[in-house]
């Protein structure tokens, strides 16, 4: 399990006073309001904590101004990097909910026969639900829609998830 979850890509700088567009990677965005600082890199041995100072929205994009980053030439270093806070400052998740990055190279197995289906290597977010992706041991991609009716059960410590597959779809 990852310890750092990544809230948001650095996607530009804003105006000239050291502002940054946010690509928020998060279901919960009126979480950047709440966040008093966070982590900032690519590689989570390389990481750099920064304070928040301002944070707002705008559009589809978060507009957040980091203390100590004061013009655009400051903010630009910042760019393309990502936004993480460690799992004691992540959201609370609902029951039965996970991280993507957790779901993330979880082995899937049928639950009738026990046969593995594959690992999941992403998670597409389609509006309505989920859907796992998988890659089979023959190279094979294969598509899992994310609903309680086919994940039957998720266990993020053996990294496995168990799945009753409606009829037709591995066909």
């Amino acid at each position: 399990m990852r310890f750092y979850l990544e809230i948001g890509k650095i996607v530009k700088t804003h105006g000239v006073k050291g502002e940054l567009k946010v690509l928020p990677l998060t279901d919960y965005v009126e979480r950047f309001f709440d966040l008093k600082w966070a982590f900032v890199g690519n590689e989570d041995d390389n990481l750099r904590k920064y304070s928040f100072e301002k944070v707002r929205l705008q559009k589809n994009l978060v507009i957040v101004k980091f203390r100590g980053i004061n013009n655009k030439t400051e903010a630009e270093v910042l760019k393309d990097n990502f936004i993480k806070v460690d799992r004691e400052n992540a959201i609370k998740l609902p029951e039965d909910t996970f991280f993507i990055c957790d779901i993330i190279g979880c082995e899937v197995l049928d639950e009738d026969t026990g046969n593995k289906l594959g690992v999941v290597y992403e998670v597409l977010q389609t509006g309505s639900n989920d859907v796992y992706v998988l890659k089979s041991d023959n190279s094979k991609e294969i598509l899992i829609p994310a609903l309680k009716t086919v994940v039957k059960k998720v266990s993020l410590e053996d990294q496995k998830i168990w799945v009753k597959l409606p009829l037709g779809l591995l066909d």
